[in-house]
Formats: structure tokens, C-alpha cells, sequence
């Protein structure tokens, strides 16, 4: 005889718990770690050992820095992010053409500022924005229109 298929009948709990769990931070430990990566590369472009790696690192984390201060988390301004920008466009410049992947003294205090900011970003805001941004940044990094998706409003 055929069993049949067991459907939950909790699915509105469910839903309430990943709603809520879209409100709030990131668990700590992940937030850390992510955190953590990221200094780690700055570090590594501060004293002359970096590459491309590290370079794309710092690249994608003053985009999703970028992403979560236009959706009000967190002091970036548009001048710094463009200034940080031509920096890591530099290194990556100068990196192709010689080899050597490096941070000028500006350039570190430019990133370092970033670096804390996003730290922030990730103790502070909810996953909602976190996952936003990365969405964003996935877009653009295939190339894609970057179009911020129509979330629904209670």
C-alpha cells in the first residue's frame, strides 16, 4: 500500500522563524571569521605579500561595503569608497606589471577604515542586508544589471 506523503503542518512556524532569523546579525563565530579574512588580506597587501587573491578580497568587501551602507548600515561615503577604489585599482595595475601586490601607507589607511566598517557591517546588520548585498555583488561580478530586488513589506 502506498504511504502517504508527509506534509508538515507547521509550515507558518517555519516561515515566522526565518523571518525572524532575517532580521537579526549574523551568529558571531561567522561574522569573525568573515571579519578575519578580510584583515588578513589587508595585512598581507600592507607588507609588499599579497596577490591577486588578496587584491579581489579587499575589491569585494569595499563593494559590499558599499551595498550595506546604501542600505543604511554603516558611515561609508562616496568619497571614500571612490578613493578606495582607485587604490585597489593601483595595486591591481601595478601588481599585473610587476608582480608585486601592495598597499602604499594611503592606500592601507583607506582600507583599514573599510575594513573596520564592514566588521561593524556584519556584528550590526540584519541578514536581510548581508544577503542583499552578496546578491549584489554576484550580480555584478557575472556581469549583470545591478538591480536591487523588490522586497516585500509587512
Amino acid at each position: 500500500m502506498a504511504q502517504p506523503i508527509p506534509f508538515s503542518r507547521h509550515t507558518g512556524a517555519a516561515r515566522a522563524r526565518h523571518a525572524k532569523a532575517m532580521l537579526l546579525p549574523i551568529a558571531r563565530q561567522v561574522a569573525d571569521d568573515l571579519a578575519l579574512r578580510v584583515h588578513l588580506a589587508l595585512d598581507t597587501l600592507r607588507r609588499s605579500r599579497g596577490g591577486v587573491d588578496e587584491a579581489q578580497t579587499l575589491t569585494q568587501v569595499l563593494l559590499l561595503t558599499g551595498f550595506l551602507a546604501e542600505s543604511g548600515f554603516g558611515s561609508a561615503t562616496r568619497e571614500q569608497l571612490a578613493a578606495a577604489d582607485h587604490e585597489i585599482a593601483k595595486v591591481f595595475d601595478i601588481g599585473r606589471d610587476t608582480g608585486i601586490w601592495a598597499l602604499d601607507e594611503g592606500g592601507f589607511a583607506l582600507f583599514a577604515h573599510i575594513a573596520t566598517n564592514y566588521d561593524q557591517q556584519l556584528h550590526r546588520a540584519p541578514l536581510w542586508a548581508i544577503t542583499e548585498a552578496s546578491d549584489r555583488l554576484d550580480r555584478f561580478t557575472a556581469g549583470l544589471p545591478d538591480q536591487l530586488p523588490t522586497r516585500k513589506r509587512a
